[in-house]
């Protein structure tokens, strides 16, 4: 026992731990006491015991279990914390409790369970004991079976689930234990109890016997309700009630609740597992069900047949099955399988349920088309399927598809669409049957019952009769106020008749309602409200009334179920009352008015009517009056009296007093008697005529408005309006049209047809009298007070002008409200007929959408369409979409009926393609637009899909699904979205963009709405998840929709949720609940709702809401905000504002007016270069349009919201151009202030400014150009470049501009475009402005095409892209155009360009008609007359076009500095002075232009092409005088066909498209291998290799980089152009045609194909290269071998100088002349030595011996050498005799050279060959004259030089002195006033200096250094002042060569031998001579070649040379000299390093 002393010292808890059994039985017992003790339920004593309560129940002890179980239960009961044991606790029970033989232990572990149940853990005990009847031990499953029944049997079926029992009952059905099976019995005994007859659907299928069994007790159940006995701790309000009713015997209403709230609740279908079927259809099931055999139909069929047959079907993409079911129903011609196949459909509606209602829409035409069927079978298939289909959608959805079938022809249908009518409406309440339902269906029917056919007739009466009935009489009565008693018995008979689905009750309560208004049964059916909000509405009648006072008669709205239900949605015409029916009454004839007249009139008074003296008429008139004041209403006869009224004179009557009494007594009749409209039209013709005169004006209204009063204003109206336009009288019509304004402001908009009216109007706003438009105005002010904005929906094609007065109009009347009527609402009103005038009102907007006339688009939404909106093909599937688009936007407005499309946009909706899915997702915004209020029937099968969108990654994407999802909101309702489980399936996703948006998008629409469906708790579980989600914002999103879930599900419902959260989970949760109750707004409540509405309009109304609306929405006046705006989803009709929405906004703008000091312009990092990614990457729109879409200006608007202020851009999108200016003046003031912040926004500005272009207000376009002018003025100050994407998105905009009609415009955009080229490359614009002369527009044309001309005037032809050839060609198109300006401007463009460029111009242009080319040529001969005037105008026009070239140019330096390599960029860094170089680049500039571009135009400059004053040098020659070739060499042959067409092919080889060059070179191809034919080539190889090599260029820098572009194409290319290559150069008379320089391009262009590593990645890359080295060699073999030779020396040294240049290249254009060496002993005597020689001189020159030491290869100098041994080797000494084309040759290496290598040769055979010696002194006599030019030269480049300026003065004038006739005077004349005077100073300074002393000039002079490299300058002087970029300069011999080409080009000395100092001087070597066309072209080609890069890199070339100094000298005489050729060399280099 010492044992036992121990463990009684120990606390309890520890005791129920210990191992001894007697120790925890004690503690067990201590427990319990204590446990039974504590009285706080939160005591901390409970936590000790968490984890003990397990081991109370598992004890292993069976005495200590007992005491523990017992611990337990009370631990249960009392403690807080107990919740957290339950799942243990309840697994410990059932497996450890449940098997004890004791039956003590299952009792206490039965009532555990039950207590935890109690505690509210029913779910995770059920899940418990679910899990128990797995279990093995038929004990255990016995046990939980018996717990489960009594679970049941005490909570009742709303706590405990019934669906998981139901599923395993049949199991345990099928038990071998007998027990099981008993108990099994016994809960499902107890399951019928509570949900009846729901229970046997999931047992059919069990034994037969036990289901016999079963029916057998489930008979002995008692009929009565089942009630909850045991209730939760949540529940003790119901205890109490129900402990209550116990001690009181009787269950009063208390029953009626529960009963209420228990018997709906469960569902047998809920109770069923869904099946899927989708995946067990047959494989073959779609080719089966199409197969022309009707048996395979037949068999496919059955197949779904069998699968729909289960009862809940697993939802799924139905959509392909719904439309082969679809048509068989409709297409099939065996009824047979029409029958099957609606079984199969019935069968889909019943399993899937609402899930269905998406493809109701497709099916219910096809199956109201197919009752034409007259077998019985047939016919009750399609109603079984109907009527499922039915129930699985609503009526409203299927609506349109019904009516539409109404009028069908055939009685059948007709029939069996009255009786579906009818089925339909029993289900129906009268909550979802308003009137705007019943009215076209009412309509419908009426026609029906007077249908020929009885059959059609009876159905129609059982349809109305089932409305009446639903809806109730009040409801219905105004449509039926035209049916004759006979019939409306009929009806009310058939309504007694009907049998309502929903029991008796609403039948019940519309009888009732007749006698008493609203009653709180009635009221109780209203729907979703529920009884309490009305049960208030009645009980407090007290506020209502005054609310109806203050409103001015406007009845109060006693909440809308009330409204709906409680009054049945009375109808439009509530206020005719009992009249209605009396409203026609039947024309009587002349005798019997007479008759009737005579008896209530007085005998004189009839006598005098018509009398000839009008003083007798105005007395009967007078009587007449008295008469009709004394009448009492029913015997007063209107139509007899207005008759006599009518009777001549009648309304002709000539006197207007009398005119005026008759017309009061129209109006007093109408007044006072029962007026029909029978009466109404005798005497509204008159009236109308009457209108608009003078002085009978006024009264003829006031009859008007009576008679309105009597007969109804819609009627009067319609009448009125038409007559008055059917007349001429335009007085008339205004008057009518504002007695119409008046109208309606006094009696309201109900019931008014707006359609009518629309056209109308339409006539009257075209009215050529202005009165007529401005009423017509008016009235439509009036009217959009009560429709809303949707009203101008009606006139978007009205001309603008009278579009923005309507708008004016429109403007002014926002934020007015309508007026409450005045009139006609008194008068027949009984009881609850407010409440129908009162819906009525609130309908009007939606009505207003409703009258659009809508398209049907049905059948153009065809097969085809619908596939390419599938097909594979991204690029087919957006040809689709824009189909859809531009089918939308053409109806406008449209009907439901869109066939496949929503199948087909919404597999769109997750296409892969981003920007498919934004261009779907404008779609649908659109269709929801076009569609209105019908979308609803869309939004389970697009709308959803749309959330899903939300999901997507990227914010534009999931901004424009928002978009989207609110456009259909607006049209549908939240209704339609809330319902069903979709949205809570979204929800469910866990994707975190998805979550935000969704949640965020429900927290702004829940506000609003004032019921939801009861579906909305299927979200609560998901959001509960999502305010715990990872991602913050979705967190956030959660807790801000909390309050709004809240608000329409109450906090227990909320509360009650958390139940199956994790404890710690469920904690948080709670907490959030609880400070979300706290923030809960109201619903929002309905007389606020009214207040805001149109009615609301007396004065102290406006101020009655305000407060309430604020209240409502937790006193929180910013929340308000969005609550405005979603009135309307609340269904408002009210488009205008309300006021306290203007109050509740001024807050707001206070604080953003004083915002507006801030910048304009916030400069977002990197923002511009993520939009460009953006557009380029295709995630935006990109910016191209005809006219600027909705979305793209939406686009922009987002785009710019990151970086314009708020303020501003409100301004920017604002509907009025008044806006547009105050932002363009705001935007003007901040130019200068906020450079970088425009620079940065840039583009978007631009945009903005494109969108600016297309108003039509004149205001803002002078404005926006005088912002464009000011813009790019900054823009180039700043030196800005546009980038690609601001051009493109901007300029052809401002181009259509260039077109306007206004001159001021036309001036101002020229001068933008002038400007434009300053921060643009003019190269770059002329195509655009070439597109421009596509224009349809004349002027644009004309403009454009002068444009052009000053382009090329400004800039040279190297501005003409994409070539010359073409551009000019393009021009010349325009010679013949219709219109004169454009001929004329075309003529003068193409002139400039003659002048600029001379004869090559008729070439380019290519073939014209006879006609064009004679206006041209005659043009051309006017303009040569006055040669003088050309070059001055031009002179006068460069400098203010080109203001200063040289920022352009470096502007277009930037343009290439995204692809230049980065050397470039550290070069154009370093030398960027552009200020001390502007000068000079301009003068070079020019003087480029004139050599370059003159090729033989009159120019008297001429000789200043080289400057050296060369009479030394030829004395004899005297500059020839240029002549005037009157026309190209092959100017003759442009007639002869061959040449002009071969011109033509050749040009297209060039082309950019692939195809065109592809088909040039294919048939140049044929030309070359036809024997005959091929000679016609000849004089156009130069000119095809150019426009081949140029092609290369174009695939190497375009093509190859366009990701777009098939590689296959390029290879094909590719193969194309080495092919017709190869055939050329085997034909070798063609092939020696080949002139140098295209050689040295061709070869250029084919090794950097064999070095393009992207073309061996290309699939057949090396096949391609293998062809290129293929082509190389027959280029070698085959050319003329001194041009080739000659070419690829020129080559080498180019790609050596290149410093970007590959070795690779350098190394292959060496192993050509490698080959080249080989062939020499072969081609040796054909070769021009003398060339190769000068070519190797110039080559050793630039690249002396020690400078080829130093670079990385030694091959370079082993190939020269290997060159020269090889040539000195044939040809021996004699070699020395081809040194003549060198100049100064005793200074050149290579004669040295030479020497040398002559000289080892002749030591080697010891031969001293005299010939050699000879050589050797012929060299040594000729001491050049040119000489002295040198040393000249290097004289002034010293004196230009800052260090060695003194040195070359003192040089100078010892030359002087020494040779004192040499002429320094052409050095000097090209140089400024400054330097000439400075160097005549110095040398006379010097003269006093050194008075005598005389100083030898040494010519040694270093020359100065570029890049750095020090290299000694040879021996030979320098001449050059551009010395190329390594510091290698050129002497003059090479300008001599040149300038003999140049003057060859020019036509100076074409080869004239007969001028024989020149050419001896010059040694002139015997040249091929080449054709000259197309030695031209070359010419100009490479001059394009040149000049484009010129543009770039003059800049970069002057500022490098000024930092060593050459900057001045730049200004020095020999600049004049600037040498072509070597400009090109550097140029190419340059280009090659940018490559």
């Amino acid at each position: 026992m010492g044992d036992d002393s121990e463990w009684m010292k120990l606390p309890i808890d520890q005791k129920c731990e210990h191992k001894l059994w007697k120790a925890r039985l004690n503690g067990y017992e201590e427990a319990l006491k204590l446990f039974q003790k504590i009285d706080d339920e939160k005591s901390p004593e409970w936590s000790k015991y968490l984890g003990l309560i397990k081991k109370f129940v598992t004890d292993s002890n069976a005495v200590a279990q007992l005491k523990g179980l017992e611990a337990a239960l009370a631990y249960v009961e009392n403690a807080h914390v107990a919740g957290k044991t339950t799942g243990e606790v309840a697994s410990g029970v059932v497996n450890k409790v449940f098997n004890q033989p004791k039956a003590r232990a299952k009792e206490l572990g039965e009532d555990i369970c039950l207590m935890y149940i109690e505690i509210e853990k029913g779910e995770a005990i059920q899940e418990e004991l679910l899990k128990g009847l797995d279990n093995k031990n038929p004990k255990i499953i016995v046990a939980c079976i018996e717990t489960l029944r009594k679970a049941l049997s005490e909570f009742g079926s709303k706590i405990i689930s019934l669906k998981p029992i139901i599923k395993v009952l049949p199991k345990l059905f099928e038990s071998r234990e007998k027990a099981v099976r008993d108990e099994a019995k016994l809960l499902a005994v107890e399951i019928y109890r509570w949900i009846r007859d729901a229970l046997r659907p999931p047992l059919q299928n069990i034994n037969s016997v036990q289901l016999k069994e079963l029916e057998e007790e489930w008979i002995k159940v008692s009929s009565a309700a089942p009630k909850q006995t045991r209730f939760l701790r949540s529940q003790q309000e119901l205890k109490a009630k129900f402990e209550q009713q116990q001690g009181l015997g009787g269950d009063a209403d208390g029953g009626d609740d529960d009963e209420e709230e228990a018997v709906p609740q469960v569902d047998a279908y809920e109770l069923l597992e869904a099946v899927e079927i989708l995946s067990k259809l047959p494989k073959d099931f779609y080719e089966k069900i199409e197969a022309k055999k009707w048996q395979e139909r037949k068999e496919a069929l059955e197949a779904v047949e069998l699968l729909v047959k289960n009862p809940k079907l697993e939802s799924g993409d139905y959509a392909d099955l719904v439309k082969a079911l679809k048509k068989v129903v409709g297409k099939d011609t065996n009824v047979m399988l029409v029958a099957l196949a609606a079984k199969c459909l019935a069968g889909l509606a019943t399993g899937l349920r609402k899930k269905f209602g998406q493809y109701a829409g497709h099916v219910v035409p096809t199956i109201l088309e197919k009752f034409k069927e007259k077998k019985p079978q047939v016919v009750q298939a399609l109603q079984e399927a109907i009527d499922a289909i039915f129930l699985t959608t609503t009526l409203q959805n299927i609506s349109e598809d019904i009516l539409a079938v109404m009028d069908n022809k055939n009685p059948t249908i007709k029939q069996q669409t009255s009786l579906f009518i009818a089925r339909s409406f029993r289900h129906c309440t009268p909550s979802t049957l308003p009137k705007s339902l019943l009215k076209p269906f009412c309509a419908a029917l009426l026609k029906h019952i007077n249908d020929s056919a009885p059959e059609v007739r009876d159905a129609g009466f059982e349809a109305l009769g089932t409305a009446l009935k639903v809806a109730g009489e009040k409801a219905v009565n105004p449509f039926l106020a035209d049916v004759d008693k006979l019939k409306l018995d009929r009806i009310k008979e058939c309504a007694e008749k009907v049998e309502l689905v929903y029991g008796k009750k609403p039948g019940g309560a519309a009888e009732k309602k007749e006698a008493k208004p609203v009653t709180g049964k009635s009221a109780a059916l209203a729907g979703p409200a529920g009884d309490k909000e009305t049960k208030d509405a009645a009980a407090k009648p007290g506020p209502l009334k005054k609310a109806s006072a203050v409103k001015a008669g406007v009845p109060p709205k006693k909440g809308k179920p009330a409204a709906t239900a409680g009054t049945g949605g009375a109808g439009a015409k509530g206020k005719k009352g009992p009249e209605t029916k009396e409203i026609f009454e039947s024309e009587l004839s002349i005798e019997v008015c007479e008759e009737k007249a005579a008896a209530v009139l007085p005998a004189s008074c009839i006598q005098q009517l018509d009398s000839g003296n009008w003083k007798e008429r105005l007395a009967c008139m007078e009587e007449f009056q008295k008469a009709v004041e004394l009448m009492e209403r029913s015997e007063m006869p209107c139509q007899a009296l207005v008759r006599m009224l009518a009777k001549k004179p009648g309304w002709k009557e000539t006197n207007f007093q009398v005119m005026q009494m008759k017309l009061h007594i129209v109006a007093l009749i109408a007044q006072k008697g029962n007026f029909s409209k029978t009466s109404a039209q005798v005497v509204l013709d008159g009236l109308v005529d009457k209108v608009g005169d003078v002085k009978c004006g006024t009264n003829a209204k006031e009859a008007m408005t009576a008679i309105a009063e009597a007969c109804q204003l819609p009627w009067t109206a319609e009448q009125v309006v038409a007559m008055a336009f059917s007349q001429k009288n335009p007085k008339n019509q205004s008057e009518t049209l504002n007695w119409l304004s008046n109208a309606i402001k006094e009696f309201g908009f109900s019931g008014l047809n707006v359609k009518a009216f629309i056209s109308n109007v339409k006539t009257a706003l075209a009215a050529t009298n202005p009165a007529v438009r401005t009423s017509a105005i008016t009235l439509l002010g009036v009217m959009y007070l009560y429709v809303g904005p949707s009203l101008r929906m009606f006139f978007e094609d009205e001309k603008p002008a009278l579009l923005s007065q309507i708008d004016a109009e429109f403007e002014k009347m926002q934020g007015q409200t309508a007026p409450a009527p005045t009139r006609g609402i008194s008068r027949h009103n009984v009881g609850g007929g407010d409440d129908g005038e009162e819906e009525e009102q609130e309908e009007v907007g939606n009505d207003a959408v409703d009258l659009l006339p809508r398209t049907d688009i049905g059948d153009k939404i065809t097969a085809e369409l619908v596939a390419k909106i599938g097909d594979k093909n991204w690029k087919i599937r957006k040809e689709g979409l824009d189909e859809v688009t531009s089918i939308i936007n053409e109806a406008k407005f449209i009907q439901p009926n869109i066939g496949e499309l929503p199948a087909a946009l919404k597999g769109r909706l997750n296409d892969s393609n981003k920007i498919l899915v934004q261009q779907t997702l404008s779609i649908l915004q659109q269709l929801a637009t076009a569609m209105g209020p019908n979308i609803k029937q869309y939004v389970k099968n697009l709308g959803i899909p749309v959330i899903t969108v939300l999901g997507d990654s990227k914010t534009n994407v999931r901004a424009a699904a928002l978009a989207t999802v609110n456009a259909w909101a607006e049209q549908t309702g939240m209704k339609e979205w809330l319902e069903g489980e979709d949205l809570s399936e979204e929800l469910k996703k866990e994707n975190p963009f998805l979550r935000q948006e969704l949640l965020g998008w429900l927290a702004e629409k829940l506000p609003a709405l004032r019921s939801v469906p009861s579906d909305l708790l299927l979200c609560v579980p998901h959001l509960y998840s999502c305010l715990e989600d990872r991602n913050g914002d979705v967190r956030k999103k959660a807790q801000d929709a909390l309050p709004f879930f809240m608000m329409h599900l109450g906090f227990e419902k909320m509360a009650k949720a958390t139940g199956k959260l994790k404890p710690t989970s469920k904690d948080q949760v709670l907490a959030m609940l609880e400070k979300a109750k706290a923030n809960m707004p109201a619903k929002p409540a309905p007389p606020a709702k009214a207040s805001s509405r149109v009615v609301g309009g007396a004065a102290p109304a406006k101020f009655q809401p305000a407060s309430a609306f604020a209240d409502d929405l937790g006193s929180n006046a910013m929340e308000s905000k969005p609550d405005l705006k979603k009135a309307k989803a609340g269904g408002l009709a009210s488009k205008t504002k309300g006021v306290q929405g203007k109050k509740v906004l001024s807050k707001p703008n206070l604080k953003e007016d004083d915002d507006k000091s801030g910048p304009i312009f916030i400069i977002v990092p990197n923002g511009k270069e993520q939009r460009m990614k953006e557009e380029k990457a295709l995630k935006v729109l990109k910016w191209n349009f005809t006219t600027p879409r909705d979305e793209y200006i939406e686009q922009l608007k987002t785009q710019m919201s990151t970086c314009v202020a708020k303020w501003l851009q409100d301004e920017m999108f604002h509907a009025d151009f008044q806006h547009h200016n105050k932002a363009l003046t705001v935007m003007i003031e901040h130019l200068e202030s906020e450079k970088d912040g425009v620079i940065s926004c840039l583009d978007l500005i631009l945009k903005w400014l494109t969108l600016r272009f297309f108003d039509t207000n004149t205001s803002v376009l002078m404005k926006a150009l005088e912002y464009l002018k000011l813009l790019f003025n900054l823009l180039s100050q700043e030196e800005y470049h546009l980038t690609e994407n601001e051009a493109s998105s901007f300029i052809p905009y401002l181009i259509l501009k260039v077109g306007e009609p206004k001159d001021v415009i036309r001036k101002d955009v020229r001068a933008i475009l002038n400007r434009m080229c300053l921060i643009y490359p003019a190269s770059k614009m002329f195509p655009f402005i070439m597109e421009g002369t596509k224009s349809k527009n004349s002027k644009q044309r004309a403009e454009c095409l002068e444009e052009l001309g000053c382009l090329v005037e400004s800039y040279g032809m190297n501005v003409c892209q994409p070539t010359p050839g073409k551009a000019l060609k393009e021009m010349a198109t325009h010679i013949g155009d219709r219109d004169n300006t454009v001929r004329n401007a075309a003529l003068n463009t193409i002139v400039t360009v003659y002048n600029v460029h001379g004869d090559q111009v008729f070439k380019l242009i290519g073939n014209l008609s006879e006609k064009d080319m004679s206006m041209l040529e005659e043009r051309i001969k006017r303009s040569a007359k006055r040669p003088s005037s050309a070059p001055v105008r031009q002179a006068e026009e460069k400098p203010q076009r080109t203001q200063n070239i040289s920022a352009n140019a470096s502007m277009m330096r930037k343009g290439q500095a995204e692809d230049m390599s980065s050397k470039l960029n550290q070069n154009r860094n370093m030398g960027s002075h552009s200020e001390s170089t502007h000068t000079v680049p301009r003068e070079f500039q020019l003087d480029l232009d004139e050599i370059e571009n003159d090729n033989g135009t009159v120019r008297c400059e001429m000789p200043a092409l080289v400057q050296h004053k060369l009479d030394d040098i030829f004395e004899p020659v005297l500059i020839p005088e240029p002549k005037i070739r009157s026309v190209s060499p092959h100017f003759d042959d442009m007639h002869s066909n061959t040449a002009s067409t071969i011109n033509f092919v050749i040009s297209q080889v060039a082309s950019g498209d692939i195809n065109t060059s592809i088909q040039a070179l294919t048939q140049i191809d044929e030309v070359l291998k036809q024997e005959d034919k091929a000679e016609a080539m000849s004089g156009h190889i130069d000119q095809f290799l150019i426009a081949t090599f140029m092609q290369l260029r174009l695939i190497y820098n375009t093509h190859m980089a366009d990701e777009k572009l098939d590689k296959d194409e390029i290879v094909r290319l590719y193969s194309c152009i080495i092919g017709s290559m190869i055939t050329l150069f085997q034909i070798e008379s063609l092939a020696r045609e080949a002139s140098t320089g295209v050689l040295k391009d061709l070869m250029h262009g084919l090794i950097t194909l064999m070095l393009d590593s992207r073309v061996e990645d290309l699939e057949e890359g090396e096949q391609v290269i293998r062809s290129v080295n293929l082509l190389v060699v027959k280029v070698l073999e085959k050319s003329d071998q001194t041009n080739i030779l000659s070419a690829l020396l020129v080559l080498l040294q180019d790609s050596l100088l290149a410093t970007a240049s590959s070795p690779k290249f350098s190394e292959l254009v060496m192993k050509c002349l490698w080959r080249m060496v080989r062939l020499l002993p072969e081609t040796i005597n054909s070769i021009n030595l003398d060339r190769i020689l000068l070519d190797i001189h110039i080559f050793m020159k630039v690249f002396p011996k020690e400078k080829l030491k130093q670079c990385k290869s030694e091959f370079p100098i082993r190939t020269l050498k290997t060159l020269l041994h090889t040539l000195c080797k044939l040809k021996g000494p004699k070699i020395l005799d081809h040194l003549t084309m060198i100049d100064n040759k005793n200074e050149s290496e290579l004669e040295a050279h030479l020497c040398r290598v002559m000289k080892h040769a002749m030591d080697q055979t010891g031969k001293a060959d005299k010939d050699t010696e000879k050589g050797a002194s012929r060299i040594e006599e000729k001491a050049s004259k040119a000489k002295v030019n040198d040393i000249l030269a290097e004289i002034f480049k010293k004196i230009g030089s800052k260090e060695n300026t003194k040195e070359g003065l003192a040089e100078l004038y010892e030359y002087k002195k020494k040779y004192s006739d040499a002429d320094i005077e052409p050095f000097l004349k090209n140089s400024s006033q400054f330097f000439q005077s400075y160097v005549e100073r110095g040398l006379r300074l010097i003269e006093t200096e050194r008075e005598g002393k005389g100083r030898i000039a040494t010519s040694t002079g270093i020359s100065p250094q570029m890049e750095g490299t020090c290299v000694p300058a040879s021996t030979h002087t320098v001449s050059s002042s551009i010395g190329n970029t390594n510091g290698e300069e050129v002497g003059p011999s090479v300008y001599l060569e040149r300038l003999k080409i140049l003057r060859q080009r020019c036509g100076l000395d074409n080869a004239k031998e007969d001028r024989p100092p020149l050419t001896s001087l010059l040694s002139k070597p015997t040249l091929p001579t080449v054709a000259s066309s197309t030695d031209m072209l070359h010419s100009k080609l490479s001059q394009l070649r040149e000049s484009r890069e010129q543009y770039q890199h003059l800049d970069l070339d002057s500022n490098q040379t000024h930092s060593s100094g050459i900057g001045t000298t730049l200004a020095s005489p020999s600049s004049a000299a600037a040498n072509i050729d070597d400009l090109k060399k550097r140029l190419e280099r340059i280009k090659s390093s940018r490559k």
